[in-house]
């Protein structure tokens, strides 16, 4: 195991202990019962901190390019736990706004990620594999920020406060992120699919 896999280890580690410390000790409860700053914070973060790493530091940025992509996109599978945003809104326990367009498209990016990874991952698909990468990440960003203006949008609907305990809060705080950098690192290998097929291709019209 290389330095860079034990070190990426120990971090989702110490994240993930982070944030199920905080979240037992109710640091992300929020009396107005929506997503506050603190869940805010805790999901913005590791997200600019690997940007920064990924832009920054060449190593870093090989490691994860070289990761299994189809791997990495099946992780994705775990979306599937988005059912359960949709069994809570039909027991009035989270506000609708936010529980289906959350819920059902985190059930379509987790029943397609198997067949993604096993079918799209090549070279040859690599537009429709960013294209259903793009819109994992946009069902990400839509959850975020209906959850943060569900109490504006419907004031006398249910509240967001579920999310901000356990186990629910592990959800923004630590797995929002994770897939969300999961999308990045497959949308970035991706790219050197294309530009190593057009190397490979003006190589062969040179050498023709």
């Amino acid at each position: 195991m290389s330095r860079y896999a034990k070190l990426t280890i120990t971090i989702l580690l110490a994240w993930f202990t982070f944030a199920l410390t905080a979240s037992a000790k109710h640091l992300f409860l929020n009396e107005a019962q929506r997503v506050g700053l603190s869940v805010a914070f805790a999901a913005g973060t590791p997200v600019m901190v690997f940007a920064l790493w990924f832009a920054l530091s060449k190593r870093f940025r090989e490691f994860t390019l070289s990761l299994n992509p189809r791997v990495i996109t099946f992780t994705q599978i775990w979306r599937l736990l988005g059912i359960e945003f949709v069994v809570l809104e039909s027991r009035s326990l989270l506000p609708a706004v936010f529980a289906r367009s959350a819920g059902y498209g985190d059930i379509f990016i987790g029943a397609m990620a198997g067949l993604v990874a096993w079918k799209l991952t090549t070279p040859r698909h690599g537009t429709s594999f960013i294209g259903w990468q793009l819109l994992g990440m946009l069902d990400l960003v839509t959850a975020v920020g209906l959850g943060t203006t569900a109490g504006i949008i419907d004031p006398s609907g249910p509240t967001m406060l579920p999310m901000t305990v356990l186990p629910l809060s592990l959800v923004p705080t630590f797995l929002v992120p994770l897939f969300f950098i999961l999308h990045v690192i497959t949308i970035a290998q991706a790219r050197e699919w294309k530009t190593s097929s057009v190397r490979t291709s003006v190589l062969m019209q040179t050498a023709a």
